[in-house]
């Protein structure tokens, strides 16, 4: 997949007058979406109005497209994105039209208990929002006169959004803009719980249970901090190559054996198991197998994948007796500000290869293409071209 993609110029003053543009409507749960007329207001205060240029498919757009676990309708979906800021709102220093940026559904003010405490990413002022409003808890998108939710914080299915500044952060336009799409969730989740959440030390063993864009995310983050075992979990035996490529050196195709996958694992490294795991499905009884995979006293276990239901039984005796540590995972604990530059510079310097994570590419009024692509085996990540014109 190619990722020649650039910023060629800026563009127009902005405008203080709503814009009507395309977006991709899901109208209720597991309905094909509508390419619709939709109407994007101008930004308000602290708020930009960004030209979305390209955005990606996460396994979160398609809960919500599945109405789970919060079914808000009429929706525009996607929270992965990079666009251009078109038009700055009241009150907006940090950012300026023409200024190349990815939405992030986390915000980090840098003031909080949590931002400075060293300890999480999760900011106070900034956090998730599930509602699928703008923090006043108003929209800013609307489709003949109705109201239309979006995805967390943005809605990047529309070739215009509007986002609060204080979810959208400025990136370096040297990086091939299909790649900046991916960093804004999926590929950074996997790769900041190798670095942020765990800090895998070199010669540690690891599991990474799903081997998606996150789950490969976690290889390449392993990899890089020196991991002397990397074991890949897939259903899809397909998968092996492309996680050899980033640099898994074991497989296991789940459901092949009769033992438990914790088992087969185990017996990889002679009987104790491994220092990390990942579980990056939300398969509900993996969250326990990848639990105990992990050595007892000192196994850690992230939990990134989100399950259809929401919750998950956890092995609590697995988790006490063995003293093991379960922790979950939001953006891999990466906090926009501080930590995405890291990633973006990777990028530019080729030490972080996205463009083999791009198994397919799509135009905006194909998006439904994307849902059938996702059923094929060979499908890793799918970039959206929201809009046709690049100019920046």
């Amino acid at each position: 997949m190619s990722s020649g993609h650039g910023c060629s110029q800026t563009i127009s003053k902005s405008s203080s007058q709503a814009i009507t543009c395309r977006a991709a409507v899901c109208w209720g749960a597991e309905e094909l979406l509508k390419i619709e007329e939709v109407e994007v207001e101008p930004p308000r205060s602290s708020e930009v109005r960004v030209k979305i240029l390209f955005a990606s498919v996460c396994h979160t757009d398609i809960l919500r497209w599945k109405g789970r676990p919060l079914a808000f309708f009429p929706r525009v979906l996607g929270h992965e994105g990079v666009g251009i800021v078109e038009s700055i709102g009241e009150g907006v220093t940090n950012l300026k039209e023409g200024d190349l940026v990815i939405p992030t559904f986390i915000g980090e003010c840098q003031e909080c208990r949590n931002c400075l405490s060293g300890k999480t990413n999760i900011c106070e002022n900034y956090p998730l929002h599930r509602h699928g409003l703008m923090p006043d808890l108003s929209s800013r998108m609307h489709v003949r006169g109705q109201r239309l939710y979006h995805m967390f914080t943005c809605a990047t299915w529309s070739e215009y959004t509007v986002v609060n500044v204080n979810y959208v952060t400025k990136i370096d336009p040297r990086v091939p803009l299909p790649h900046a799409s991916l960093i804004s969730c999926g590929f950074s989740t996997g790769f900041g719980a190798t670095w942020k959440e765990t800090k895998i030390e070199r010669g540690s063993t690891v599991a990474v249970f799903g081997l998606g864009g996150v789950g490969l995310g976690v290889i390449i983050g392993a990899r890089m901090r020196g991991a002397s075992k990397i074991i890949g979990i897939d259903l899809n035996e397909s998968k092996k190559e492309k996680g050899e490529f980033f640099g898994m050196t074991d497989f296991i195709k789940s459901g092949q054996s009769h033992q438990f996958i914790s088992q087969e694992i185990k017996e990889m490294t002679k009987g104790v198991g491994v220092d990390y795991s990942f579980e990056c499905t939300g398969v509900e009884p993996l969250i326990n197998e990848a639990l105990e995979s992990t050595a007892v006293g000192t196994g850690v276990t992230i939990s990134i994948g989100i399950s259809e239901k929401g919750i998950a039984p956890i092995n609590l005796v697995a988790l006490l007796s063995g003293s093991r540590t379960l922790k979950g995972s939001v953006f891999g604990g990466i906090k926009p500000q501080t930590d995405l530059p890291t990633i973006i510079e990777k990028c530019i310097n080729k030490e972080i290869e996205l463009d083999a994570l791009v198994s397919h590419e799509v135009q905006l009024e194909d998006i439904n293409q994307a849902f059938e692509l996702l059923k094929q085996p060979d499908c890793l990540k799918i970039v959206i071209q929201v809009n046709k014109s690049l100019s920046c």
